[in-house]
């Protein structure tokens, strides 16, 4: 059996390997928010966080319930939204300092 210290740097390696796939999945959000913008979509789409709620519900494995990780996930997305349109903000700050439109 594992001791307490094993497990817990086990923990640490994933909460590290978390860390990357959160920001790798940051980094996606903020280009689809910047493809949204150009096609003139809005960055909230309900429908869609729906579908992700719905299909990691779905596939989990366990052994958190589903309602957990529906819990984690609308929190990831609504961290994710809140970046694409911090984004966005700035982008139009910028546009519109430097005299573009």
């Amino acid at each position: 059996m594992d001791n307490i210290d094993d497990l817990r740097q086990r923990i640490d390696c994933i909460d590290a390997e978390l860390l990357r796939l959160f920001n790798e999945r940051a980094k996606l959000a903020l280009e689809i928010g910047k493809v949204k913008k150009t096609l003139g979509l809005p960055v909230h789409v309900p429908h869609r966080e729906e579908e992700i709620l719905i299909r990691v519900q779905r596939e989990n494995p366990g052994p958190l319930p589903p309602t957990s990780i529906a819990r984690l996930y609308a929190q990831l997305i609504q961290e994710s939204r809140r970046l694409e349109e911090d984004d966005a903000d700035s982008r139009a700050r910028s546009n519109s300092s430097d005299g573009s439109v």
